[in-house]
């Protein structure tokens, strides 16, 4: 047998579309972290200005035409009010200028990124110093010292992903990609559901009492992880029903790939490029970040949206494996089923 009759019995052309698919895989997972980590810079900053009335748009003008647009600044009535927006997470940060001297106060929230209130800082000292000024930062949401950089929001929501999609690739590979009948499919989801919970109270427990690198409810945080982990696992298992093995890959491309580097871990939203920016919040990595850096430091603040989109990704992939499940063919149904090697398993 000739060497090329080995490689074509040994690489089927199955294989051969596979392998093209993993290395395209590899290929956009470095575009995305590259493209969106590589030079991180705040644009459009949510900014906050507590100034007299005769300087206050003033102010505001030259903050907003600073070179490279970091801030996006609007007046704020009073120093309480503006410290309520920074903790609403409506603001990431805000300048009160004293009305009788030349040291000013800047409200930064370093729970919900550190990378940010640090660069906030530079950019307002610097921008002080040319008016002969002189600033204080004061830290209203301030990252645990067992919390470097406020990374270990992410690093949860990011283990409680993985744990997600492992799952239900571990369901398809043990059991066949696609469920064989709708009983098949509601087990499945039993299991994913029985997975979640499990895994969203192990990290909570994890990262709270046992570790102690976030402050916040242990509940809430467990609630969250449940939904991340179930939302994760569905989207995971509707794209096997739906394009079988095929599907794994494409739930890393959304996680992994696309939804990792724009989730506002490592650099928060605004210092992102706009791509990333705009999808991070669609996403469930994004969407489970701010949710847990709000629980950890802003009292449960601004979650609303968030835990939204990541009960549609539950609910979306709920509903498509159920239904493709329902839908299927009798002999596509037998097929899957001896698949299954005629377990009655899920």
């Amino acid at each position: 047998m000739t060497f090329a009759r080995e490689v074509r019995n040994a690489v089927t052309p199955r294989a051969a579309l596979l392998v093209i698919g993993v290395l395209g895989l590899q290929l956009l997972f470095i575009a995305s972290y590259v493209g969106a980590l590589h030079r991180p810079y705040p644009t459009d900053v949510p900014f906050g200005v507590v100034a007299p009335r005769q300087v206050s748009a003033q102010l505001v003008t030259r903050l907003g035409d600073l070179p490279g647009g970091p801030l996006d600044p609007r007046a704020v009535g009073s120093a309480t009010e503006a410290r309520e927006q920074v903790l609403n997470r409506d603001l990431d940060g805000a300048l009160i200028v004293s009305p009788g001297g030349t040291t000013d106060t800047l409200l930064v929230a370093s729970g919900g990124g550190t990378a940010l209130a640090d660069s906030l800082t530079r950019i307002i000292t610097r921008t002080e110093a040319s008016q002969r000024r002189t600033v204080r930062a004061v830290d209203v949401a301030p990252a645990s010292a067992q919390d470097f950089d406020g990374l270990s929001s992410f690093y949860l929501v990011v283990g409680w992903c993985v744990g997600g999609y492992l799952c239900a690739s571990i369901l398809a590979i043990s059991a066949g990609a696609r469920p064989a009948d709708r009983q098949r499919a509601l087990i499945r989801t039993g299991v994913m559901a029985l997975y979640s919970i499990a895994g969203g109270a192990g990290g909570a427990v994890i990262v709270g009492p046992v570790l102690g690198a976030l402050p916040g409810s242990v509940w809430a945080l467990t609630g969250l992880g449940t939904l991340v982990v179930f939302a994760v696992g569905m989207i995971t298992l509707a794209l096997q029903a739906l394009t079988g093995v095929i599907g794994i890959g494409l739930a890393v491309l959304i996680i992994v790939i696309a939804g990792n580097p724009s989730a506002g871990g490592a650099f928060p939203l605004p210092m992102l490029p706009d791509f990333w920016r705009a999808i991070g919040p669609a996403l469930p990595p994004g969407a489970g970040t701010w949710t847990a850096r709000s629980i950890a430091y802003f009292k449960g603040n601004a979650v609303t949206g968030p835990l939204l989109v990541l009960s549609a990704w539950a609910a979306v992939g709920t509903t498509v494996t159920l239904l493709t499940a329902m839908r299927r063919r009798p002999d596509e149904a037998t097929e899957a089923a001896a698949g299954d090697g005629g377990s009655k398993h899920a």
